[in-house]
């Protein structure tokens, strides 16, 4: 490609692989030729601090080396700052790095993700909007929210196996929540959940197939209802989503739209890309922008 590339680098993501990995990012980048500038981030808010500047700068291409956090964080500020000219590569150095399997970028291969920026083509993807937030991948509440909070608190284990060990220790530790539920405008009143979530890309929480049917430039969103059940129904569930089979259970309700309206009992705490958030409202609306980032992929 031979264009200018600015790399954002998280060195926290993946409990330190970020910063273990800058040494050999910059040296596959470096390789294949091209201006090359890079930034570290230190505090939160660096990412799109980092980015901003860099496409003020007339950067055209921002990669972000990180998990699915980093990557969403850099993507939202390239949104934030109206550049439909500019694209996102990713390389992947957190604990999931679920976006990234949606396109078959390589998850442990650092020449080959620079390859795939360097030489790969560009798709418009689309993205979710919460609270005025664009997310990538996925937006979840409940359970998700509890494995995430769980897993902040497991330090002996690294990558995909921190989420599955912790999914299966809030299997008979998370009791559920209410919601009314709307979709495109049609109300399908108050449940009982355990899980819910709405998926743009077909993976989450470091390989769950949340979503297998889900397409990043359809122009919609995929929701997955997971209703409250007893621990056995809970575990076969949990082995549904592994394979990819959990739609067919009657205690999932899927769908697909370009908006969804939820309302919890209080604010509830939510995640976007495995990013921790409280809602500063009780009533939530999440919607689809098509096409809106510019991503790089395998050619």
């Amino acid at each position: 490609m031979g264009e200018k590339l600015f790399v954002v680098i998280n060195p926290s993501s993946g409990k330190g692989r970020g910063g273990a990995l800058k040494q050999s990012v910059l040296a596959a980048f470096a390789a294949a030729g091209g201006e090359l500038e890079h930034a570290e981030t230190r505090a939160a808010g660096d990412e799109a601090r980092l980015a901003k500047g860099a496409i003020a700068r007339g950067f055209k291409t921002i990669v972000a080396v990180g998990g699915d956090g980093t990557w969403s964080n850099v993507g939202d500020a390239i949104l934030g700052a109206g550049a439909k000219d500019v694209a996102l590569g990713l390389v992947a150095a957190g604990t999931g790095c679920d976006l990234a399997k949606s396109f078959g970028i390589p998850a442990r291969d650092v020449a080959a993700s620079a390859r795939v920026v360097r030489d790969g083509r560009t798709v418009h993807i689309d993205v979710g909007r919460i609270e005025g937030r664009h997310f990538l991948n996925v937006a979840g509440f409940g359970y998700d929210i509890a494995v995430i909070e769980d897993s902040w608190t497991v330090r002996w284990l690294k990558g995909d196996l921190v989420y599955l060990y912790c999914a299966l220790r809030q299997l008979h530790r998370f009791p559920g929540f209410p919601v009314e539920i709307e979709i495109d405008g049609r109300a399908l009143g108050k449940r009982e959940l355990l899980m819910l979530i709405v998926a743009n890309g077909r993976i989450f929480g470091g390989g769950f197939r949340i979503a297998p049917q889900a397409s990043l430039e359809d122009g919609l969103l995929d929701g997955m209802a997971f209703g409250n059940m007893g621990l056995l129904r809970r575990l076969k569930i949990l082995v549904g989503l592994l394979r990819g089979t959990h739609a067919a259970s009657p205690d999932v309700a899927a769908s697909r739209a370009a908006r969804y309206v939820f309302r919890f009992a209080a604010p509830p705490a939510y995640e976007v890309d495995g990013e921790w958030t409280r809602a500063k409202s009780a009533e939530l609306s999440v919607e689809v922008v098509p096409r809106a980032l510019a991503l790089r992929v395998p050619a």
